[in-house]
């Protein structure tokens, strides 16, 4: 009998819990390259969370035939062959936001998450939850992209939501936001690599002390629930 798939567990785990990002801290070379605004992030994000949810997709519907011998070298072939679709669609419909992500387009391949999910959920399940295990582990890499994105233009350009018509077509060309005027400098550190380091170690520390909390929480509640009774054998004749 087959065990029943809990997808708010998995949910979980991609979004928080377990987030390829801040947890296991893969996929870190292009999220702190391409970060540097909200557009660049949330098209890499994108692009990998594709890739994520077709490749567990093709693996688990092929992992009864594939034998352990050649098992990762498959793995490798579908994601290279879904990121090469990736980059197809993007060629063709979002061809400058293309050009800016450059070589990280391709180099999601190499993304260590993707693979992992592939050879540590997909290869074991069933179509369905492989799938949603790839489109929340996704959603978790993009929205800490994003997050780190937002954070590295409003503080290196006074601005939101700029270029978004490089992602989201001619409707999205007057999204752009002067949080500060039309003066504001800016703070060239956040812009560059360094200022990516420092964000992401700060979202980190933010997540660590939410889960430092949360499980305080959780023993201050179980300390406060009154003891279960329990019950007694007894020996002999009881009359």
């Amino acid at each position: 009998m087959s065990t029943p798939v809990n997808y708010k567990e998995i949910s979980h785990n991609g979004l928080w819990k377990n987030n390829a990002a801040l947890v296991q801290l893969l996929g870190l070379c292009p999220l702190l390259a391409v970060t540097g605004s909200i557009v660049n992030a949330l098209g890499l994000g994108l692009a990998t969370m594709l890739v994520l949810v077709g490749s567990n997709m093709a693996v688990s519907l092929i992992r009864h035939a594939v034998s352990d011998a050649v098992r990762l070298p498959a793995f490798v072939m579908i994601i290279a062959s879904f990121t090469t679709c990736t980059e197809l669609l993007m060629k063709a419909y979002t061809f400058e936001l293309y050009q800016i992500l450059g070589i990280f387009i391709p180099l999601i391949v190499t993304n260590c998450a993707i693979l992992g999910r592939a050879d540590a959920f997909a290869c074991k399940n069933k179509v369905l939850p492989s799938i949603w295990d790839g489109l929340m582990m996704g959603a978790g890499f993009t929205l800490v992209l994003v997050a780190i994105g937002t954070i590295r233009e409003i503080i290196g350009s006074g601005t939101l939501f700029a270029d978004m018509h490089l992602l989201l077509g001619p409707m999205a060309e007057n999204w752009t936001i002067h949080l500060f005027g039309d003066n504001f400098q800016g703070m060239l550190i956040a812009i560059l690599p360094p200022g990516a380091f420092i964000v992401t170690g700060f979202l980190i520390a933010l997540k660590n002390i939410i889960d430092a909390k949360q499980s305080e929480r959780a023993k201050r509640a179980k300390a406060a629930d009154p003891k279960i009774s329990k019950r007694v054998r007894t020996t002999g004749t009881v009359s």
